[in-house]
Parts: structure tokens; C-alpha cells; sequence
């Protein structure tokens, strides 16, 4: 056998092995074979979805919280902790101490 004519044999070979792997590949995903979990696909996300919806027959009622006066107050004080910085310790203070 020459050169030429055992390079063509090697290319007929690794392209029928190039087709036979693609065909396998294919193969794999032309059917299913759990039509059961099929049918339930992504059933575990949207139950997981709907226990995470907080009051899912939500009620008139006006909801629970804070009242107006005290989140005034909370946010003026909030507010006012950006207009006077809480004052530094000195760096070398590692905080065992009780005073503030």
C-alpha cells in the first residue's frame, strides 16, 4: 500500500467515526425516556414559588407596622446621625474597656 492510498483510508476512517459519533450524540437526545418526570417538569418551582408568596389571600386590613409619629421620629433621628458623626476612638483603644 502507498503513501496516498493509506491517507485516503485514514481519512474514510476518522470520517465514518466522525459520523458514527455524531449519530450516537443525536441519538441521545431524539426520545425520552421518562415521560412520567416529563410531565412534571418545573413543578418544583412554581410550588416553591407559590409557598414563598407571603398572605396569598390578601385581606383588606390596612397591614401591620409602625404608626406615623414614631417613623417621623425614627427618620429625624436617622437623618440627624449624618449631621453629628458618632465621635472616634482613639486607634490604639482596642475596646476592653468600659468606657464609651
Amino acid at each position: 500500500m502507498t503513501m496516498p492510498d493509506r491517507r485516503c483510508t485514514m481519512f474514510h476512517a476518522m470520517r465514518a467515526f466522525a459520523a458514527l459519533a455524531a449519530g450516537m450524540l443525536l441519538a441521545g437526545c431524539a426520545a425520552s425516556r421518562t415521560p412520567r418526570l416529563d410531565s412534571q417538569f418545573g413543578d418544583a418551582v412554581r410550588i416553591a414559588f407559590a409557598r414563598q408568596r407571603l398572605h396569598a389571600v390578601a385581606v383588606a386590613a390596612p397591614p401591620d407596622g409602625i404608626d406615623g409619629a414614631a417613623a417621623a421620629a425614627t427618620q429625624q433621628r436617622y437623618q440627624k446621625s449624618f449631621n453629628e458623626p458618632a465621635p472616634q476612638q482613639s486607634p490604639f483603644v482596642i475596646g476592653v474597656s468600659g468606657s464609651k
